[in-house]
């Protein structure tokens, strides 16, 4: 892989190193652009926006997307007929010994490949007067909407030999104008009481310097102010900013707020003035079936509820008690955008509909009063899903997963959303417990159901407490798996109701009243086969235990015996602590992994998020998840196992508190990166005796963690443990990664990832190394770095990282960069972004 990598650099270097290969002659590739203001160099990114020509995109300080096209020819043929002309022998060669289709199918493959390299790449930009002189005009119009009217903007364009060239932008603010005095002239007593109520809130005041964004938040405000107090007609047309003097010789200017009191309308093909009037409304219409090919057929059903109107083609498929709790336009009520706004956003949440259309329209005869028509086109009631993947980890060596789903929307005519999924898996497992020859020797299947509606379902009136505008939202689920050949053949059963609401556009919250986790181990017969290095361990304390170098304990029950009589041995404790260690880890992990549990689960989370859309890349995340496992069902179980594990129906119940906190924040640095971190801190608490189910354990490493290791090879603290799974009760994570474009959509990324796992519970079985005691155990952090490229197909991104180990906490002596090398390095296949 390295000497691949290694090659494909320098093949790009000695085809197309030549930067100014594909510039014309007497043209300057641009390398530079330098903005001096008021004689000092700036990097100023929102000046830097307004330049139009920019040198070509460059990764590790090479223009590699320049060097990319340069391996095309924009001269070349783009079709067959014409290659042929510029290539007769070798057309003419294929057309000879094959034939004229197969010449025009190599004529057509070169063409393409040609266009791809054009395609992918980036042409070079040459230095063009016409842009740089609109650039100047953008500099000083830019400006001049800072209040600095009297800026100058000159450039300068300095050539080397080699056709290239640079730019310089020079910039003279000159003295920055500021506010005076702002008058207020408002033709209308409707529209000035409303605008007195928050006249506070003005962008406009005296003594602030001139800034073109100000009027145009004012601006804003004010048509926002008017429209969500009933002013439905007003528009920016009908203000204006005026009495503004650019020239004023002590940079001083006077401010006059105009706004209209009237509006135009047409009436009988005249224009006519009217006075602005706060609208009320009188109808609502909501057609629950509307098509575009449809408009004009008749509607047949008509449902009259709590003031709103439901109309269909066919009968009304919707229950209208339900879907007006989706309505905040109320007939009687005063005409706001921010209800249209909401009323639209609801609408599209319940994921019933294709489009959403508001449409408002005057009453005739009538200058106070609006009819509202909501038209709303569903979504096919049935659609069938297929998702398939291919997975590789450490455990399975290759992986196919298909997921058949089926949905029903509209359920219970709630907008309620019911799915039906059923998953398959096959896997190679890289298992000594499989001895299947076939080349698929483990599988999973499982199916799920689920019910998602769009509100509250919550008795005693307690589906009041969330108010409708926060997006209400209830689910159930109910799901089964079934595994084998996959560890020791796990069959869990999972069911759970959710609640979540949005409290505020940056704001979740959910609430998991009942989700409840049943595993059972179908095979645990079969744990010394798949913990192979369990068994190893066992078997050199029985070699001591037994005092015979060559004993072997017989699977797959001796070992289990055998842990146990080591166990209440307190005379081999005294002889051979270390080994009777050795004994007490593998029961305990024994205990764990084969255990069968009921884990029911209470959790409340909080998430922020900022994020505007998924383009948004200057963006802050927090979410925090507190969950506690048996408390209320502990409470009423009396009944104990042989281990003295509270049970429920003779099933171990397991009781926990479990914390976990996560941050995320990125920044858009430029136009084509990104720099984001990320931190994970999560803890496990359990009480009452109980043990910490192995599902629900921290582990640490793979693609999406610390990825300089495995998935599970990492931890607990400075254990060089050399097990299978590793896992702990403390997890503390932290990465961070600088992305960035390298040619079209393929990106790169250079990362950081530092953490591990520890144990707190304070086990007896629990190895001092793995402990988390103090702050001193921060010294076993791992640290892993490395580089990945990432292909964005626009729904998915295909990942590849390379992680390079920098700092072992297992090592003896010197931790850092003992394995920093390609024979040490791990690969991470992955979908989307780690974080």
């Amino acid at each position: 892989m390295k000497k691949l990598f290694l090659f494909f650099l320098m093949l790009i270097y000695l085809t197309s190193c030549n930067s100014v290969k594909r510039v014309p002659e007497k043209e300057h590739l641009l390398t530079k652009n330098t903005v001096h203001v008021n004689g000092k160099k700036t990097q100023d990114e929102t000046l830097n926006s307004l330049i139009l020509q920019k040198p070509n995109n460059k990764t590790f300080g090479l223009p590699l997307s320049l060097y990319f096209y340069n391996l095309g020819d924009p001269n070349k043929p783009q079709t067959p007929s014409e290659w042929a002309l510029k290539k007769p022998k070798t057309y003419n060669f294929i057309k000879g010994i094959f034939s004229e289709k197969q010449s025009i199918a190599y004529a057509n493959s070169m063409i393409g490949i040609n266009n791809w390299f054009l395609k992918s790449g980036q042409a070079p930009t040459i230095i063009d007067d016409i842009k740089l002189r609109k650039t100047v005009t953008n500099l000083k119009a830019f400006y001049k909407t800072q209040g600095f009217f009297k800026a100058s903007v000159t450039s300068r364009i300095d050539t080397f030999g080699n056709k290239k060239g640079s730019i310089d932008y020079f910039i003279n603010t000159g003295n920055a104008t500021f506010l005076d005095t702002i008058n207020y002239k408002i033709a209308s007593k409707v529209l000035d009481s409303i605008y007195q109520k928050e006249k506070d809130k003005t962008f406009l005041k005296s003594g602030d310097q001139y800034n073109n964004e100000s009027f145009i938040k004012e601006a804003s405000r004010i048509i926002k102010l008017f429209r969500n107090n009933g002013i439905y007609h007003f528009s920016e047309n009908y203000l204006g900013f005026y009495d503004l003097d650019s020239t004023n010789a002590n940079y001083k200017t006077n401010v006059d707020l105009v706004i209209n009191g009237q509006r135009i309308v047409r009436e009988n093909g005249v224009q006519v003035l009217k006075p602005f009037k706060i609208q009320k409304l009188r109808n609502v219409n909501v057609f629950t079936d509307y098509s575009f090919a449809k408009r004009s057929d008749p509607y047949t059903d008509i449902v009259d509820y709590d003031g709103y109107r439901f109309i269909g083609h066919s009968k009304v498929k919707y229950n209208p008690k339900y879907l007006a709790q989706s309505l905040f336009v109320q007939p009687g009520d005063v005409y706001k955008d921010t209800l249209r706004n909401l009323t639209r956003k609801h609408l599209r949440s319940l994921k019933n509909f294709k489009s959403i259309t508001i449409q408002y329209d005057t009453v005739a005869n009538s200058d106070d009063q609006l009819d509202v028509n909501i038209f709303l086109t569903p979504i096919e009631k049935y659609t069938l899903g297929l998702e398939t993947e291919l997975t590789h980890s450490n455990i399975r060596d290759l992986g196919v997963s298909g997921k058949f789903s089926i949905i029903n929307r509209n359920t219970f005519k709630g907008a309620e959303i019911f799915k039906l999924s059923f998953l398959g898996s096959f896997f190679n497992a890289s298992q000594d417990a499989n001895k299947s020859n076939n080349f698929f020797n483990s599988w999973e299947i499982g199916a799920d159901v689920s019910l998602e509606v769009p509100r509250f379902l919550a008795p005693f009136g307690l589906n009041k407490l969330v108010p409708k505008r926060m997006n209400p939202r209830t689910m159930f689920s109910l799901g089964t798996s079934l595994q084998k050949n996959i560890g020791l053949d796990r069959q869990t059963v999972t069911a759970f109701i959710d609640y979540r609401w949005r409290y505020t556009p940056t704001k979740t919250i959910q609430l998991e009243i009942f989700n409840t986790q049943y595993i059972r181990n179908l095979n645990i017969s079969n744990y010394f086969d798949v913990y192979n290095s369990e068994y190893n361990k066992l078997n050199d304390v029985a070699k001591v235990y037994y005092n015979d170098p060559t004993y072997e304990l017989v699977r797959p029950d001796e070992p289990v015996s055998f842990m146990q009589t080591v166990f209440g041995d307190a005379s081999f404790q005294s002889a051979n602590p270390l080994l009777y260690q050795d004994n007490l880890n593998a029961l305990d992990r024994y205990n764990i992994i084969t255990s069968d549990f009921l884990i029911p689960t209470i959790a409340y989370s909080y998430t922020y998020n900022n994020q505007t859309d998924f383009r948004d890349n200057d963006f802050s995340f927090f979410k925090i998840r507190l969950a506690n496992s048996g408390n209320i069902m502990g409470l009423f179980s009396g009944s104990t196992n042989s281990n003295n594990k509270k049970t429920v129906f003779k099933i171990p119940l397991a009781q926990y508190f479990k914390t976990d906190i996560e941050y995320k924040k990125f920044w858009d640095t430029n136009n084509n990166s990104v720099f984001g971190i990320r931190a994970f801190l999560g803890a496990i608490f359990p009480y009452d005796n109980s043990e910490i189910p192995f599902t629900k354990s921290y582990f640490a490493g793979g693609s999406n963690d610390i990825r300089a290791w495995q998935t599970y090879d990492l931890g607990p603290g400075s254990r060089a443990s050399g097990l299978e799974y590793n896992i702990g009760s403390l997890k503390f994570l932290t990465s961070a990664e600088y992305r960035f474009d390298l040619l079209g959509s393929l990106k790169g990324a250079f990362f950081v990832d530092a953490g591990n796992i520890w144990d707190i519970t304070n086990s007896i079985f629990a190895n001092e190394d793995a402990k988390f005691s103090n702050l001193n155990s921060l010294k076993d952090i791992a640290v892993g770095s490395g580089f990945g490229v990432r292909y964005d197909f626009s729904f998915l991104v295909l990942r590849l990282d390379l992680g390079f180990k920098m700092h072992e906490p297992y090592l003896n002596g010197n931790r850092w960069f003992r394995n920093y090398n390609f024979s040490n390095a791990v690969y991470n296949i992955g979908i989307n972004y780690p974080f």
